[in-house]
């Protein structure tokens, strides 16, 4: 079994994803956490809470080397968090006078909170073009196809028509609001976080709120008080996160069943072969997807669950957070990806599709009850009339004929046509309510 499908070789080519791995690596890691250090140097250097001259050395000292995140291993082991042995290696590198000023009144937590907080920054940047990508793709997909007529289903049974690119659509109608809200979310959950040993800056006061202030705009996050024990902004990009991953197993769970050797109405993807089945082309793609959106779902519970660190700082809750949204991001690129070869591979089968409308007349019974409404039949009896259409042996709209106190061209009225405009007025709604492209 692998430690983790996101970095296991052998599944790599169906669950990694190369532009956000380097991000949220061992590397990454300390990467950012070095960031931090080095913007804290600068700006206490440019407010002359230490000397200049050492906040330089800090800056230069620390740019172009890391230490090795496997020097960090004893130490984290003995600490809790690897920040004490990064700080200790970083002080080396930044030589012994200036090394004194590095990590000037900062926790482990600023560090890594702060860390955590730039990566989550660098893989939205990542994610926010493919989100916008797809979204793009679906609306072209759902203009394609909306005059293709589709039975709709409700709880898995037929309903009543809708088309094709209503349902596409509707696909993209969660990854819209969550493009309109990538702005909201960026502003109230990518926080700088400096508030020291417990969170109120007592080492450097009066100084605190001045280096925080700051180290946000050094750093292009967002100010805030310490957020040290309010978990609100892992939780918001966790719940993003998840939105994201919900909407595309959405997508992939209808494509399965579409694609079903006795439903055959809609292909995507590139299909999968069976080690013993050589007729089959299995959903792997969209199977991804919702196991995918399953990860994301167990993470998001586990961050929730970690929520209520006790005290000023609670190490049994800590690590949850450093486990568990890695996952949550890895698990909405790899989404997204895949989402995007489905979207970009479609295949509408409109025989099929209309085949099934054709031997589903009942599919306007609604309608039936609507037009009889209209024509002065009272409501309830207007349904029970339509019901006894549908269970009389003759067809349909020869059914409805005979029963019909009132004339009525049935083959007009139940017409399934007359949903395509409905459908394109709905989905060109959805698509109007994007903000940001």
């Amino acid at each position: 079994m692998p430690v983790s499908l996101f970095s296991s070789q052998v599944h790599a080519g169906l669950f990694a994803d190369d532009s956000l791995l380097p991000i949220l690596d061992d590397a990454g890691d300390v990467r950012h956490m070095v960031r931090f250090e080095q913007a804290l140097a600068v700006v206490q250097g440019r407010l002359g809470i230490i000397p200049a001259e050492a906040a330089r050395t800090i800056e230069q000292g620390l740019e172009d080397t890391l230490p090795d995140p496997a020097s960090l291993s004893g130490g984290t082991a003995s600490a809790g968090v690897p920040v004490p042995a990064l700080v200790a290696a970083l002080r080396k590198m930044a030589g012994e006078e200036a090394g004194k000023w590095l990590h000037w009144g900062a926790t482990s937590q600023d560090v890594m909170d702060t860390a955590q907080m730039l990566q989550s920054k660098a893989c939205l940047e990542i994610l926010e073009p493919r989100l916008f990508r797809l979204i793009d793709t679906l609306e072209t997909r759902s203009n394609e196809t909306a005059e293709q007529l589709l039975a709709g289903r409700t709880r898995s049974q037929v309903s009543t028509p809708v088309t094709l690119g209503y349902r596409i659509a509707q696909w993209a109608h969660p990854l819209i609001d969550a493009g309109n809200d990538l702005a909201a979310l960026r502003a109230s959950a990518l926080r700088v976080q400096f508030g020291g040993a417990s969170g109120v800056n007592s080492a450097i006061a009066p100084d605190g709120t001045g280096i925080a202030d700051a180290l946000a705009v050094e750093l292009d996050l967002q100010n805030a008080p310490s957020w040290h024990v309010n978990r609100t902004p892992l939780l918001a990009l966790s719940a993003w996160l998840q939105r994201i991953c919900a909407a595309l197993a959405k997508m992939a769970g209808d494509l399965i069943v579409m694609g079903r050797t006795d439903i055959a109405e809609l292909a995507s993807g590139t299909g999968g072969g069976s080690s013993t089945m050589p007729q089959k082309s299995n959903p792997v793609q969209a199977e991804t997807i919702q196991v995918l959106f399953q990860i994301a779902n167990h993470s998001h519970g586990v961050l929730a669950s970690a929520a209520d660190p006790l005290e000023e700082r609670d190490g049994a809750k800590w690590p949850l957070e450093w486990m568990m949204l890695p996952q949550m991001f890895l698990a909405a690129g790899s989404a997204l990806r895949h989402a995007q070869a489905l979207a970009d591979n479609l295949r509408p089968d409109a025989a099929r599709l209309d085949a099934v409308l054709a031997s589903n007349p009942e599919v306007m019974a609604e309608t039936a009850s609507f037009v009889l409404a209209k024509a002065g039949i009272p409501r309830a009896d207007a349904k029970d009339l339509v019901a006894r259409a549908v269970s009389d042996k003759a067809p349909f709209a020869d059914a409805l004929a005979n029963l019909s106190p009132v004339q009525i061209n049935w083959q007009t009225a139940l017409d399934p046509q007359l949903v395509i405009e409905p459908c394109r007025q709905m989905s060109g709604r959805i698509f109007a309510r994007r903000v940001s492209k």
